[in-house]
């Protein structure tokens, strides 16, 4: 197999080592990463000036863009066939229920599956001390099971682990559903020492709306590996319906 294998935490994350390491044992990974932390760019991709690609070493190159940039530009201008398979990580922090429309990781998966290739992200769901064993070897596993059932078109996997060393040490695997968590406002607006204001964007989480017992949140919080089918497709199918009965209004 080939790996396309990108991240958003940056070309010297331990994260991105870990799960190289563990996916060589299933064949070649190539690494296209950015060259420097792009966490929370979403789906970004740069149209404004051109892209500086540094071959690093052997299959890693770095990329002066965002991680979007670094699936195009594997597929598109580095390699000669396209990839078995485009893996993302292992962040380091979660990317459950809303996180995921931030996320340069999430994106990492999302660009690739638009490009027709299975992908699927990975993140180790901790604040500090980030463990990424469990996480490297959950990877290999759905890899490997990937490979042999593959995935619907335009729908990837978004996978969240425990901050644990093997995982032996987790509950299990589990289904899981997007969930939804409360942010509250994280904006400080203070002023620099020449008197101009400026602001300062950050995250204050207040928790999850609903309990269900079936979303990403909750099954890491009780130890499990959460695996969540995530689609490109983002129309309300429910809605829809709803929508083509309505009558436009004119002004």
């Amino acid at each position: 197999m080939l790996f396309l294998v990108s991240n958003d935490d940056g070309i010297h994350s331990p994260g991105l080592d870990a799960l190289t390491r563990a996916l060589s044992a299933l064949g070649r990974v190539v690494v296209v990463a950015p060259d420097r932390e792009r966490s929370a760019v979403g789906h970004a991709l740069t149209l404004h000036r051109p892209l500086r690609m540094t071959r690093v070493r052997d299959d890693w190159f770095a990329v002066d863009g965002t991680p979007t940039d670094c699936v195009h530009l594997g597929i598109h201008g580095l390699l000669a066939e396209p990839p078995t398979m485009v893996v993302a990580g292992i962040n380091q922090g979660a990317n459950l229920a809303d996180d995921l429309t931030y996320s340069g990781t999430v994106a990492v998966a999302l660009e690739g599956t638009l490009m027709g290739v299975p992908s699927f992200a990975v993140s180790v769901a901790a604040e500090t001390e980030f463990r990424f064993g469990a996480a490297a070897e959950a990877a290999v596993r759905i890899a490997r099971t990937v490979a042999e059932r593959g995935l619907p078109p335009g729908t990837f996997l978004n996978v969240n682990v425990p901050s644990r060393d093997r995982l032996d040490q987790l509950e299990g695997v589990r289904v899981t559903r997007q969930g939804k968590r409360v942010y509250g406002s994280g904006v400080v607006r203070k002023k620099d020492p020449r008197g101009k204001e400026y602001f300062w964007i950050g995250v204050r989480e207040l928790g999850e709306t609903r309990r269900t017992g079936d979303t990403d949140v909750e099954a890491v919080e009780e130890g499990f590996v959460s695996v969540t089918p995530v689609r490109t497709d983002l129309t309300d199918r429910e809605f829809l319906t709803e929508l083509r009965g309505w009558t436009w209004t004119k002004g």
